[in-house]
């Protein structure tokens, strides 16, 4: 079956006993770097991913990853859920355990789902620490967290994708920095499996098909949001330029340490744009 109700639920009734009966609407998954975005509020609550039952066993440790759900409140006094760290594809997980922790803030009720990456910039124009906004993706994986038996009770069979990342969302953002003088990118992001970055003659035939920046998360999340409709904001820190356009090899270190010096305008952007929800 392609959504793995046993699981969720499972984790969504040990989640709901340890944080409350009175769960945020507003979900964040911080993408590798971002998660000291935790730092700037008031963590009301954490639970390790290893002891929420029904999530997958989390052995890898990938560098900017905490692997660990939080109830934080934020400056402003609004209180959210947030995923230090999230579950790849690259590591051996199947599409719908990635997916999974998305169909439990489903089943807690969540109602917009701001969802960060890491990510090589494509776009010529962009540089290392730019903001993009999410208007689209393409996923490249080859693969889908909706593949197998579909539950038509629980959605539907065949899910449309004309908006995956809420107008609203976006276009409020757009007003948010501009007030706050910050800068924002806007674009497509590529998502493929990983975990080897890409050659040359791959960002060539992405940048060709029309995407702005690549990466290997985030598509199974936002997918599965579609599915249970909940609305959804992406937002992409460009990390690194990717191969061919940067003239230099990358690594995986020098990506956390770009996301890392971005964590303050994120913040301030994440903060402003919860507060006027």
């Amino acid at each position: 079956m392609n959504i793995d109700m046993k699981a969720a639920t499972l984790a969504h009734n040990f989640i709901k006993s340890k944080l409350g009966v009175n769960i945020p609407k507003i979900a964040l998954v911080l993408g590798s770097g971002l998660g000291d975005f935790i730092k700037g509020t008031h963590v009301v609550a954490s639970i390790k991913y290893s002891d929420i039952p029904g999530f997958p066993n989390n052995n890898m440790s990938i560098v900017g990853h905490n692997h660990q759900l939080s109830l934080i409140e934020l400056p402003n006094g609004k209180q959210i859920l947030a995923m230090c760290g999230r579950f790849h594809y690259f590591e051996g997980y199947q599409a719908k355990q990635v997916a999974l922790p998305i169909v439990v803030f489903a089943l807690l009720g969540v109602e917009y789902l701001f969802v960060s990456n890491a990510a090589g910039g494509i776009n010529a124009t962009f540089t290392q620490g730019d903001l993009m906004l999410i208007n689209d993706h393409m996923n490249f994986t080859g693969y889908n967290p909706l593949i197998g038996i579909n539950n038509d009770t629980i959605g539907p069979r065949f899910l449309d994708q004309t908006e995956c990342y809420n107008s609203q969302l976006i276009k409020m953002s757009h007003q948010i920095a501009k007030s706050l003088n910050m800068t924002l990118q806007e674009g497509v992001y590529m998502a493929v499996s990983g975990p080897t970055y890409e050659t040359k003659s791959e960002i060539n035939a992405f940048r060709v098909l029309g995407a702005d920046a690549v990466g290997m998360s985030t598509v199974y999340e936002v997918i599965t949001a579609n599915y249970f409709k909940i609305k959804v904001l992406g937002i992409s820190c460009i990390t690194n330029m990717a191969t061919g356009i940067a003239n230099k090899k990358h690594n995986h270190e020098d990506v956390v340490a770009t996301a890392l010096a971005t964590v303050d305008k994120f913040t301030i952007l994440i903060n402003n744009i919860i507060a006027t929800l």
